[in-house]
């Protein structure tokens, strides 16, 4: 995040104003919120790096495995949330759950090569100038406050406020707005490529194809892919989020955390009520299960937080569009018979 207020807020544009101090704006001794963990490393003898590898795959496997035990009709109560029938995954799918785990795990070994190559872990978290940043960042607060309030208000709001908007902003404002881009540029990265690999015969005959022999989505399958896609689509596409928005690792690692639940949430096949994943993003199991089906596989390309792309783009199928393109389709048989 050092690089983010070096690179963002040291310019002419964000200079303190000669007759305001924005350092008097820093609080002394900085008060670090909740979430701060000051030691070396967020788990004891696992350095931060390492935690922002492990926690896709620990994230991929004990959400799958939760829905897995869906699968097996243990709770009863679980049956009626499901999108399709048991038979259905073993009727249409095309491939094996053999099969379907063995590239899942190719894909994360590629994903973890990444990882360890890509992420920069010389300057810890727990080593990190607040105090310094903090200034870099009070600068900005100072002009914008001005620019909304003018010279005279934005001085008395600053004198009064100041100390609680800059820490605000710098504990919570920033980091949030680092996250929202991010999800926005993954989400941005995955529409397009994944609309192209559906337009273009040859990427979707090669390589797309591989993912929608699952035709009935199942949670450990949501990384199902061909290597090619799993790494352009997956791996490189977080990568790049989290390099753009500066994020520092124990930031990537939520945000490849989060990332990874999202995805095996889209393909659990269980439109759940009081899942928080469901319910907070309209890009949900039910929307990406219609994807997957045969009338709107050129529909619904989003994922995995929003489906902003598919509305103003006009990609986008709800559950309703497809159940009546269906009846169209019965009606047609119908009539040829």
């Amino acid at each position: 995040m050092d690089a983010l207020f070096h690179n963002t807020f040291n310019t002419s544009f964000f200079r303190a104003y000669p007759f305001f101090d924005s350092d008097a704006l820093v609080p002394s001794p900085v008060q670090h919120p909740f979430y701060h963990i000051s030691s070396v490393s967020v788990v004891p003898g696992i350095n931060d790096k390492a935690l922002s590898l492990i926690s896709p795959l620990v994230s991929y496997w004990a959400l799958s495995f939760f829905f897995h035990l869906l699968d097996l009709d243990i709770f009863q109560w679980s049956a009626k949330y499901r999108i399709h029938e048991s038979e259905e995954i073993k009727s249409k799918n095309l491939v094996s759950r053999k099969d379907v785990i063995i590239a899942v795990i190719l894909q994360q070994v590629v994903q973890t090569v990444l990882g360890i190559l890509w992420l920069d872990d010389s300057e810890s978290d727990a080593f990190r100038n607040h105090t310094a940043e903090m200034r870099q960042l009070s600068k900005w607060v100072v002009r914008l406050t001005v620019t909304v309030l003018g010279e005279v208000k934005g001085k008395e709001f600053l004198a009064a406020n100041g100390q609680q908007v800059l820490s605000w902003s710098y504990w919570w404002g920033v980091p949030i707005a680092q996250f929202l881009l991010a999800i926005f540029i993954i989400d941005t990265w995955q529409y397009f490529l994944h609309r192209a690999f559906h337009m273009n015969k040859t990427l979707y005959k090669r390589i797309h194809a591989v993912h929608h022999r699952l035709y009935v989505p199942y949670a450990y399958g949501a990384l199902y892919n061909h290597p090619l896609e799993g790494f352009l689509f997956d791996t490189l596409g977080a990568a790049v989020a989290q390099q753009l928005t500066f994020m520092t690792i124990r930031q990537a690692t939520v945000l490849f955390a989060i990332s990874t639940l999202k995805t095996v949430d889209d393909h659990c096949g269980y439109a759940l009520p009081w899942d928080p994943l469901q319910a907070l993003f309209g890009n949900n199991a039910d929307y990406h299960d219609i994807h997957h089906q045969a009338v709107g596989i050129k529909s619904n390309f989003s994922q995995p937080y929003f489906i902003h792309w598919d509305v103003l783009l006009g990609t986008r199928m709800t559950r309703k569009q497809l159940d009546v393109r269906r009846r169209k389709g019965k009606d047609k048989d119908t009539k040829v018979q």
